[in-house]
């Protein structure tokens, strides 16, 4: 059986850790997980993400050592901004790449890789900024020059899918699969699951549409079943992104006695007074 509760996740987690977190900006984030990370004593972690607001709290409570990222948004507004704040005070590390480069890297280290060769990136400040980035030469007749991405690999996977089964196979029901099962894959001690429902195995492939069934079980540690566990990131077609509450949380991230209000009232909790609280 792999269910395990959302405490006993992250006590398995520990500090120093490199944590891969799913999900794209501020869609399908295992966002439960995230803020029970921010409850839980966890420090000095590097965290690589299409970056959201899960890389944004965790940067408010302290959590992050290093963010390894091509962006850091929450879609319909712009800029994260505990992430900003962070950035721009120096109390994080920062390691950007272009989008294509960080979908190689995850790829590298979902196929145990030490790199993988791309084109994205050539030509670009990407290189300038990363001076510890290689290049290498096509061993073939044209000997193009390439940047090695090196895989991002991490010890833990955390991401959020719609559906899953009880050993952990996992689907998506939205319309993009983001990089999810790459996440799982890279992951070198364990990689789990929250999800909207928990359903039976024949449930989760009973209407034939196979191809969105992501996640296979032989990649997951453990599966949570957390409704509106992705709040307040978009979740289709179990719930949309709550522009409300996000545009709560940004106004409160401007203004500290504001933000400490925000944190008593919807983030210091556990997850079911989380819950209660957004209703």
């Amino acid at each position: 059986m792999k269910v395990m509760s959302i405490e006993e996740i992250v006590g398995s987690l520990e500090s120093g850790m490199t944590i891969g977190i799913g999900g794209w900006g501020s869609r399908r984030k295992p966002m439960a997980l995230v803020r029970a990370i921010c409850r839980s004593p966890l420090t000095d972690l590097t965290v690589i993400s299409y970056g959201g607001p899960d890389v944004g709290l965790l940067c408010a409570y302290g959590k992050v050592r290093r963010v390894v990222a091509p962006f850091v948004t929450l879609d319909s507004i712009p800029l994260e901004p505990h992430f900003r704040a962070a950035r721009r005070d120096g109390s994080i590390a920062f390691t950007e790449y272009d989008e294509g480069m960080f979908m190689f890297g995850l790829y590298a280290a979902a196929h145990r890789l030490p790199f993988l060769p791309t084109r994205a990136g050539l030509g670009s400040d990407v290189m300038r900024v990363n001076p510890e980035l290689r290049t290498v030469r096509s061993p073939y007749d044209d000997g193009e020059e390439l940047v090695a991405v090196p895989a991002l690999t991490m010890d833990v996977a955390l991401v959020h899918m719609n559906r899953a089964d009880a050993r952990g196979n996992a689907r998506y029901l939205g319309p993009d699969p983001y990089l999810d099962d790459l996440f799982v894959k890279a992951a070198t001690t364990a990689s789990y699951v929250s999800c909207e429902r928990l359903v039976d195995t024949a449930d989760l492939l009973g209407d034939g549409h196979v191809r969105s069934l992501l996640i296979s079980r032989v990649h997951v540690t453990g599966v949570t079943e957390t409704p509106r566990g992705a709040h307040f990131t978009d979740c289709e077609p179990d719930h949309g992104r709550d522009e409300a509450f996000q545009r709560a949380y940004v106004e409160a991230a401007a203004d500290p006695d504001a933000w400490e209000a925000f944190r008593r009232r919807y983030l210091d909790g556990d997850e079911k007074a989380y819950q209660e609280a957004i209703r």
